[in-house]
Parts: structure tokens; sequence; C-alpha cells
């Protein structure tokens, strides 16, 4: 009670400072960090006008996740910027740095994948998912290393680079096979290796048309020699380069790179969409979904700003949707959250936004009636509109094309709206698809736990506790205990015991030990009782269990038994006294629920034998040197982190703890004594 009080003390007198911090904001661009009460980051804006927006975030009324994000608040900072693309990049930096938990982080996927051209005597190609200034040759990024790789795989067929990461003594497999010019054994030209660089550089750069017509007529010149071979491998080239380069959706009349950009936001959480247009056609998509707190439109232009700063492959134009449009998506997504239970009703939706899908996509290829001249006219038309009105109305966009030096669009109307639309409609799609999926699995959980008390002869299961015991003979014994509500895990329930009466490997005993201390404190605590217990054994363990809850604490709860089969995996389950078997299908909702919380039970059990038993080999360890006593166990596991970074340590590390050269040598030396097999 005390504590709350001081809390509540504390909050106020914090939101008193601020207040005061609050009138001394200045009308500038810059950006502004939010801090809890231990001075942690938790998050990074930018703004315009620093005033208005830091403002903003203690007056007028909030959503439920922005609620929770300025309860957290208990002090700002704010740093002023020269203009709005400065601002724009030092939140970015500061997001990188301090990783705030209530930002947009670019994390829900790994890096993307890049084919570079390394910088050296006898450059080679790889994939990678770093990129680094080491004056290489970056492509991509690509939606996926699949992609990166179909692709670095056509191109080693096609040119001789070496293929060896360290060079040979001998010529290998692919200098044979025409795939490699075989610089181990022989002088290979640097003008050779720019030719070649030039040519993958062009095909990579959308050239792959003109290349591909200087391999057809290679292809004809070694048919018309009879060197049928050759034509062969000329003519697989060209297939690979069709297979890869075909496999598009949408076209326009030009030939630019695009990404184009769409989002869609519902029950706090968004989704991103990206495009990406290489030569004027649709090669990939990529996805992102996660939590947002601030302003939708904002925390997209910062995933934006995320994507690009470690991407050294632009595209010529990046087209994004207006700021607008994110209310207009969360509007058909909230109605889809909505829908009846009924699996019919859900297949029509999903029907339907497949359509509405393909309905976006056949609106982009052009008219039969326009040509190509009228098609760039009016691409060019658009362009002019799109940079006088769309990017200057946005300041996030404008600064970001002032960052990256390529066009940043915002279209108003025509094939680029249109696509934007696409990529903003699949993005709505994704995030509906995400929570009726959800409440699908939620329903089919809930539902699994009903028909298992049905089999058991139970009216209904509401909670249910589960217990394993965990000992490797007998040494460290431990048990655990979790919790499913409504066939759900609730974490915050699971408990862990250290057993203190057992001693040696007697599951048995060990049971009745831990549904002993478990549940006198439920009857002590007045705490909520379960509808049922899973232990996880047979017989034995059952009544070891019955027997102590009936017997010694008067509760009557039904006991269930889940057997194991010789691949530890569940096969039984077992109910009663005496205990019988319940005839479950393998197959059904019910087994499935079984198997998760045996799983479950097993790997929280697992987990803390491990635990428990790496900190006894600790203690042992160390306490068996002379010199070291508790205090000094502490001071070396804290300094150091783990016993084998002490054992990588040298004396000279020892010293900032005020160990001397010769107890840390013995220090050392002990900890990398080889253990008795």
């Amino acid at each position: 009670m005390d504590s709350h009080i001081e809390n509540i003390q504390g909050q106020e007198k914090a939101l008193e400072a601020i207040r005061h911090k609050l009138a001394l904001l200045p009308d500038l661009p810059g950006c502004y960090l939010m801090k809890n009460r231990e001075g942690t980051i938790i998050y990074v804006g930018k703004a315009k006008v620093l005033k208005n927006r830091v403002r903003s975030y203690f007056t007028g009324s909030h959503n439920g996740k922005t609620q929770r994000l300025v309860s957290e608040i208990r002090d700002f900072e704010y740093i002023v910027t020269g203009s709005n693309m400065e601002a724009l990049i030092l939140e970015c930096n500061l997001i990188k740095t301090h990783m705030p938990r209530y930002n947009v982080l670019l994390k829900d996927d790994k890096t993307f994948p890049y084919i570079k051209i390394t910088n050296e005597q006898h450059p080679r190609l790889e994939v990678t998912r770093k990129v680094v200034k080491d004056k290489a040759k970056y492509f991509g990024p690509y939606p996926n290393a699949y992609a990166a790789q179909q692709t670095k795989k056509l191109l080693d067929r096609m040119y001789p680079l070496r293929k060896c990461n360290v060079m040979p003594k001998e010529v290998c497999l692919y200098y044979h096979m025409g795939q490699c010019m075989a610089p181990c054994v022989q002088e290979v030209g640097k003008e050779t290796y720019e030719d070649i660089t030039q040519e993958i550089t062009r095909f990579l750069s959308g050239g792959h048309e003109e290349i591909k017509k200087e391999l057809q007529r290679k292809m004809e010149e070694s048919a018309e020699e009879l060197n049928f071979e050759r034509a062969k491998e000329l003519r697989d080239q060209i297939i690979n380069i069709d297979a890869l380069m075909e496999k598009q959706k949408i076209t326009m009349a030009d030939a630019r790179d695009r990404d184009v950009f769409g989002f869609s936001v519902d029950k706090g959480w968004m989704c991103v969409q990206i495009l990406y247009m290489r030569q004027g056609k649709m090669i990939e998509r990529h996805a992102s979904s996660f939590p947002f707190y601030g302003d939708a439109y904002g925390d997209f232009l910062s995933y934006v700003t995320q994507y690009y700063s470690d991407n050294p492959a632009l595209p010529q134009e990046i087209l994004l949707p207006e700021p607008h449009e994110d209310e207009a998506a969360a509007g058909p997504a909230a109605l889809a959250a909505s829908l009846s239970e009924s699996d019919e009703e859900g297949a029509e939706t999903q029907a339907n936004a497949e359509g509405l899908v393909a309905e976006s996509a056949a609106a982009y290829t052009a008219t039969e009636g326009d040509t190509e001249q009228d098609q760039d006219q009016e691409l060019e038309q658009e362009q002019e509109t799109m940079l006088e009105g769309g990017v200057e109305a946005s300041g996030g966009a404008a600064s970001l094309q002032e960052w990256l030096g390529v066009k940043v669009l915002l279209p108003q109307r025509g094939l680029k709206k249109q696509m934007v639309k696409m990529a903003t409609d699949n993005a709505r799609v994704a995030l509906d698809e995400k929570f009726r999926l959800i409440a699908r699995d939620e329903e089919r959980t809930s539902k699994a736990a009903d028909n298992l008390g049905q089999y058991i002869g139970l009216e209904s299961i509401h909670r249910i506790e589960a217990f394993d015991n965990s000992n490797i003979q007998g040494a460290n014994p431990v048990s655990a205990m979790v919790v499913f509500t409504d066939g759900k895990p609730d974490r915050k329930e699971y408990r862990k015991y250290k057993v203190k009466t057992v001693q040696g490997p007697d599951d048995y005993e060990t049971m009745r030990e831990v549904i002993r201390r478990r549940y006198e404190r439920v009857l002590k605590e007045n705490l909520q009782q379960p509808d049922l217990i899973v232990v996880d054994g047979g017989k034995g363990q059952i009544s070891a269990a019955i027997d102590v809850l009936e017997n010694e604490l008067g509760l009557f709860i039904p006991v269930c038994g889940l057997v194991k089969d010789a691949k530890h995996k569940t096969a039984q389950l077992m109910v009663g006294d005496p205990p019988e078997p319940v005839r479950l299908p393998r197959d059904s909702q019910e087994f499935y629920l079984l198997q998760r919380i045996q799983d479950e039970v097993h790997r929280f059990a697992i987990s803390f034998h491990r635990e428990q038993r790496g900190k006894s080999m600790v203690t042992s360890k160390l306490d068996s040197i002379p010199g070291i006593g508790e205090k000094r166990r502490k001071l070396l596991l804290k300094h150091f982190g783990s016993i084998k970074k002490m054992k990588e340590a040298s004396v000279e590390d020892f010293r900032p703890l005020s160990i001397g050269d010769k107890l840390a040598a013995r220090i050392i030396e002990a900890l990398n004594e080889e253990e008795p097999s």
C-alpha cells in the first residue's frame, strides 16, 4: 500500500516537472525522447514543431495504446534540428541506438539479402545480408534469400568469375565446366574483370533483354558452326533468364524501378506491404506486421526511413500512400473483425477479399485502346502533378526525398495511385487474415477444452494445472506446474518447485511433495482451484496425487495422467481411481491440446532443471578453489557473466576485481582442469 502511494506521488511530481518543461519547448523541428521512471528511453519521435507535438501527448484524449505509453512517461528530452530532413535521419539513428519498446522497429524479419560483387583482385559473386563500406557493388534488396540465390545461380552459369572462397592450387570443376577463368593457375587481366562486372551490373540493373538478345545471336552462330553443345548451353541460359525474369504480376508502360508502399492499421497493429517493381514489372512483395503506439502515419514513415537507412540499392522512385489513407484502410479492417463465427461467412468474406485484390490487380494493366506514347505522356503529367502537390503536402515524404536523393511520390490519380491502392489492399487483407486466424484458433482451443471435459465426465473445463518432475539420477530434483485457462497457456500462473524432502530419483514421492505443497497453499491463501489436474505419468503418479488430495487435504479435484510412448510423445490419457485409459482420437483437437500441455510443462520443468544444474556446477567449481568465498564468487560471476568467459580470461582481467595475479592464475588453472570422465 505504501509503495503504491509512493508511486502515485512520484508520478505527480514527475508530471509537475514535465509541465514546466512543456512551457519551454521551442517552435522548431527536432526529435523528442520519452523516458520512464528508470530513465530508460521508451519512445523516440520527430516533429515539425516540437512544442505542438510533445504537448499533444499530455493534453486531450488518446486511444488505449497511446494511453499506456503516456502513463509510463516520467521525463523527456528533445534535440533541435535544422530541418525536417535532419529530424528524420536523427530519429532513425536514435531508434537504432536505443531500441525503444514503443517504437516501430524493423526487427520482425531478418535483414534483406543482396547480391554482391566483391572488391578483390579476383572478384566473385556472393549473397549477403550485411552491407558494409568495402567498395564492393551491391544489388537488391531481394525480398527473400531464394530469389537472391536463384539470381546468383543464373549469373554463375553466365559469367566465369571465380567461385572458390580461398584460391586453390589447381583448377577446379568450375573451370572444366566453363564457369571460371582459373585465376588460380593463369593470369586474368583487370580489363576482363571490368567487362564482366559491367555486364553483370547491366543485367541486374534491368538490361536482361539486351543480354538475352546477345545470347540468342551467339546461340545461332554456334548452331551454324555445328557446335551444338555450346548452342544448347546458350539456349538453357536464355530459358533460365525467361524463367527468372518472367515471374511478373503487373506491368507499366515505362521501365523504371519502383518500391510501392501501402499500409493498414487495426486493433493497435500495423501491416506494411512493399511491392517491388523492376523495369516496370512487379516481381515480388514483402509484408511486415507489428504493434504500433504512436501516430499511424508517423510510425509508417519511421518504418520506411529505417528500411532505407541500410539499403545501398535504391529504386528510381518510391511511391507512398497519402496521410489520410491509413484511416480509410482501418475502416474495412474493423468491419472484418466483426465477422460471424460461422465458417461459411468467413469463407465468403475471404473470397470477397481475394476478389478485391484481384480486381485491384486487374486495373493496373494498360487499356488496349491506349498507345505507349499516350501512356508515357500520361505518366509524365502524373509525375508533375504529384511533385507539385503530394510530396509538398507531406513534410515526411519531402524530407525522405531530400535525404535519399530519389523521387518520393504521393500519387493522386492514374496507374501509380492504383498501385499504391493495391499495396494498401494487400496490407488490409493480410491484417484481416491475421485476426481471423487468431479468432478461429481461440475458438477451436476453447471448444477443445470443453470437449475434453465431456470425454472425462466433466461439464466444462476452465482451468487446467499440469505437473512434471525433472532430475538426472536424482541430482538437482525439481518440479514445475503450468496453467492452461480455456485451452490457452496462462504464463503468469506458472510455478517452479525445488524438491526438498525426496532423496534419489523417486518420481512418485516427488509428485506427492509437489501436489501437497501446491494445494496446501491453495487452501491457505484461498486461491482458485483447477477444474482438472494433469500429471506427467501413468497409474503410479495419478494414485500418488489423488492420495494426497483426498486423504491429506480433503480436496476432490479430478486427476488425469498423460502416458508417453517409446519416442517420448503423448500416447494415452488415463483418468479415474483406479486409472483407466480414455479413447481419444489421435487427430482430434482434444488430443492436440493434451500434447501442447504435456510439451509445455516438460519444457518448463527441463529449463528450470538446467538452470539449477548450471548454478550448482558453477558453485561447486568456484567454491572448490581456495581463497574464493561466496562474496568473491558472486563478484566474479557478475563481472565475467559465465564460467566459460572466466576460463578464457587472462590474469590481467582479474585485476579490476582486486584479485592478485597468483589467485587469478589459480582460478584459471582450476577452471581449465579436465573433469574426470
